[in-house]
């Protein structure tokens, strides 16, 4: 028998990791569906009806490539923003986004810094390019900017990334505080804003779009208020001179057809995504107000879920496990101190019902085995 084909030390070095266990793995695991599936942030409203339309009729024409250059939406998504053409560039989601960075400006060995129990697939890139991350806590139950500034400066970060509004915990910084922070970061590391989420913010959370500034990268997606996470599209806006860098290295057929076109119609459907982000906001408050009846503080979010303090780790996963044994998937944060809380995904107002009543059924018993 023929040997195998030796991998490279860096990929042989590694552990097998999966950024995320999928409420598919826990049916399988189970044997038993899902009722609720609230751990994803994805959106229970769907699609927009028009969006659902083109992607429809762009099934039809799937034997075709899709156009490498994303040249229609690139478009509209820079005219939506005031920008250049060139000042765009589309990829599978935010990931895919993440991955182009990290290629592009990560050299094996070098630091980039995130904060600890931030969202785990930019490190899933860094450590699988060779890269050396430097995590800092969260303050507060917020990122800590002055302390992930002081981490760029002290280990020559080229990357630095910061969700705004933040997953996992919800919590948002203002234009001020951002524009701030960016000018307090050294010249030689480039900010990796990703703002999946600003859709739900308050206004005045995102800094004006700047594409000659070439300190910051801005991320978005289709996936969240969009609910498009299933068609794995998003896009970046920055400098010129790195999206012409990301050109040299992305995948060109890699946004397929049916997505395109489903982006695009979501895109100009502004009704249909104001209706969505208002639903949120309910949610938000019922899922708060649920909370406080049962005596749980909540971390204030900006994002299409709630963080529940459920008051620490064991009582956490005490409440993880109850709610999977009723067919609820909900998800914690990874690390403290956002590790006392569960996560729970705003879903529809019937979703947010029977959530509310499992809870309130199961939180007592999980309280008290937990030590509650």
């Amino acid at each position: 028998m023929r040997k195998r084909v030796p991998v490279t030390h860096l990929v042989a070095e590694l552990p097998v990791t999966v950024p995320f266990v999928a409420p598919e793995a826990i049916e399988r695991q189970s044997g038993r569906p899902l009722i609720l599936r609230l751990g994803a942030n994805e959106s229970a409203f769907g699609p927009s009806p028009r969006a659902i339309e083109a992607m429809c009729a762009a099934a039809a024409e799937v034997a075709w490539y899709g156009d490498p250059e994303n040249y229609d939406l690139r478009a509209a998504v820079a005219a939506a923003q005031g920008v250049a053409l060139e000042n765009v560039v589309v990829g599978s989601g935010i990931d895919d986004l993440l991955g182009l960075a990290v290629r592009a400006f990560l050299e094996p060995g070098g630091a980039v810094v995130t904060s600890l129990g931030a969202y785990p697939t930019f490190n899933y890139h860094v450590v699988g390019y060779g890269g050396r991350l430097e995590r800092v806590h969260y303050r507060q139950d917020a990122n800590d900017l002055p302390a992930l500034a002081d981490a760029a400066r002290r280990t020559g970060a080229r990357l630095l990334y910061l969700a705004n509004p933040d997953n996992p915990s919800g919590t948002w910084y203002t234009s001020s505080d951002l524009r701030s922070f960016m000018e307090s970061l050294p010249d030689a590391c480039l900010l990796l804003l990703d703002e999946a989420y600003l859709e739900f913010a308050p206004d005045g959370t995102a800094p004006p779009i700047d594409v000659s500034d070439q300190r910051v990268l801005r991320l978005r997606t289709f996936s969240k208020a969009y609910g498009m996470a299933g068609a794995r599209i998003g896009y970046a806006l920055g400098p010129a001179e790195i999206m012409a860098d990301f050109e040299k290295i992305r995948l060109h057929f890699g946004v397929n057809r049916v997505a395109q076109a489903g982006a695009l119609a979501a895109l100009a459907d502004t009704a249909f995504l104001r209706e969505v982000v208002a639903e949120v906001a309910r949610g938000r408050q019922e899922y708060e107000a649920l909370a406080c009846d049962l005596g749980l503080p909540t971390i204030p979010s900006a994002t299409n879920f709630v963080s529940i303090d459920v008051g620490g780790p064991e009582r956490a996963r005490a409440l993880i496990a109850a709610l999977a044994a009723r067919g609820v998937f909900v998800r914690m944060p990874g690390a403290p101190p956002l590790d006392r809380c569960i996560r729970v995904t705003v879903g529809t107002a019937e979703q947010r019902a029977a959530f509310a009543a499992v809870f309130r059924d199961v939180w007592p018993a999980a309280a008290k085995g937990a030590g509650g």
